[in-house]
């Protein structure tokens, strides 16, 4: 037979009062079906819970260690419903979350304070990947929303929703010391010296990869092409290390790394795009708490 709570409430209750018949009173009840039911407790788990004398109840061994389980497994059945309620409300569950490593130095950090700060008992489960991984993960519901770059391919656009979050120039990323950079202010791709370009493989970001090679053509030069690397503290890096340039979005300015200097272009620039992607059958109350919450902070990211 399975382990009732009614069981654990009346062995509880008969622990509290070491007497049979002051727990039956507590319990609006007789004392023969108390004392059944305490039995046949005894007989599911296969120890006697209580030593009986005519002048005396006391607790077992068995007895002792099951008293403090049962509070807890007591308790915890006590606090389902509103467990339940908050799960449906969203104000409790898990929310799984993609990034982009640029989201992770412009809307990354406010979000998820004003998230946590609104939903503090919602566990977030947070994984940095590229776009084109994050609509793998998406359209496999193995994550709940993803901030990514756009645009979303045609094949993905009627499983998935799309919300715009922030639109930013690029700047340009170059390793201190060169002689451009000793005038402040905008610096022009055409005086910029001939490094190599460090960039995103086209086939991780298309979008940005072709904004950034639009602002070169733009602007008459045509880079040669070095390093290519798929996250942005690798990029950044890669420039510290004098490997050449880079043009990153302006958010990117906030990662700090010694020998890099980040300047803001004469050339004209589009602006990059970072949005929020989910599937639009995920009915998830956690999921459509964040998207109130992303939707209510916008003007504030």
């Amino acid at each position: 037979m399975p382990l009732e709570l009614r069981q654990l409430r009346y062995f509880v209750t008969v622990a509290e009062e070491l007497h049979f018949g002051r727990a039956a009173l507590r319990l609006h009840m007789t004392q023969p079906p108390l004392s059944q039911t305490i039995m046949a407790l005894e007989d599911l788990l296969g120890a006697p819970l209580f030593i009986r004398t005519r002048r005396e109840v006391r607790l077992t061994p068995a007895g002792t260690a099951l008293l403090p389980e049962a509070r807890r497994m007591l308790a915890q059945a006590q606090d389902l419903p509103a467990l339940v309620r908050r799960a449906a409300q969203g104000e409790a569950g898990r929310l799984a979350l993609a990034f982009v490593s640029s989201a992770d130095y412009s809307v990354l950090p406010p979000l998820l304070r004003a998230y946590q700060a609104a939903y503090p008992q919602v566990q977030i489960a947070l994984q940095e990947a590229t776009s084109d991984l994050q609509l793998e993960e998406l359209l496999a519901g193995r994550v709940d929303a993803g901030l990514l770059i756009p645009p979303l391919p045609d094949k993905a656009r009627l499983a998935l929703a799309y919300l715009p979050v922030l639109a930013e120039p690029l700047v340009l990323a170059a390793p201190a010391g060169l002689d451009i950079l000793n005038t402040p202010g905008p610096v022009r791709l055409r005086d910029v010296p001939a490094l190599p370009l460090i960039i995103f493989p086209r086939a991780i970001s298309p979008a940005l990869h072709d904004a950034i090679l639009g602002v070169f053509g733009a602007a008459g030069v045509t880079p040669l092409i070095g390093q290519q690397a798929i996250q942005m503290q690798t990029i950044v890096s890669l420039v510290s290390a004098g490997m050449g340039i880079a043009l990153v979005p302006q958010s990117v300015s906030n990662l700090m790394r010694p020998g890099v200097e980040y300047r803001p272009l004469q050339d004209p620039t589009p602006l990059v795009e970072t949005g929020l992607a989910w599937r639009r059958d995920n009915t998830s109350p956690v999921l459509q708490g964040f998207l109130a919450l992303l939707r209510g902070t916008l003007p504030n990211l």
